[in-house]
């Protein structure tokens, strides 16, 4: 949202240093996005910043740059974009089994201070199965929300998880191209 500052990675999102570069303070290598904010912070008169993690880096590495950035103790929103593919080099599957529940009650447990999840699709959320998987208080948010759910996150001191849940845009033309 306007005022904010954030912090790229490898991926997409790395393109917003290009776009942005006054509102997009850094990169890291992949797996290290928002790491970069626990050494930068106590110099800096910013309070929060956000960083992208894709749902693959999450996977095989991206869970330890959240957990120094609560060893920490840093004000940081990371945004687990959970788009259904390894979108930047082909649209191979993730590595492993992954899914929004057990996100949620991952970073949960690793003790994050807020977990959501914003979705064009929240009515899939709506589901008993679906909805009693997720970490306890977890709220759904619909994308048309996105601007103030970030808002409300970067007020909450220490490390929040917004997942985004939603396939990745270049993935979707891959899809249509291949009729799948």
């Amino acid at each position: 949202p306007e005022g904010s500052k954030a912090l790229a990675g490898i991926g997409c999102h790395y393109m917003a240093t290009w776009i942005r570069p006054e509102e997009t303070m850094t990169f890291t290598q992949m797996g290290g996005e928002g790491v970069p904010w626990v050494g930068i912070q106590p110099f800096t008169s910013t309070k929060h910043v956000f960083a992208n993690l894709g749902d693959g880096t999450y996977y095989h590495s991206g869970l330890l740059a959240i957990r120094a950035a609560i060893g920490a103790g840093v004000n940081i929103t990371y945004k687990i974009l959970f788009n259904d593919a390894v979108a930047m080099t082909g649209g191979q599957p993730i590595d492993g089994p992954i899914s929004v529940p057990m996100i949620t009650h991952q970073v949960h447990s690793e003790g994050v201070k807020k977990v959501v999840i914003v979705t064009d699709e929240p009515e899939k959320y709506d589901v008993p199965e679906i909805r009693d998987a997720l970490s306890p208080g977890v709220m759904v948010y619909h994308r048309d929300e996105l601007d103030a759910v970030q808002r409300t996150l970067r007020e909450i001191p220490g490390t929040t998880v917004m997942v985004d849940d939603q396939t990745c845009a270049a993935e979707k033309r891959r899809r249509r191209k291949r009729n799948t």
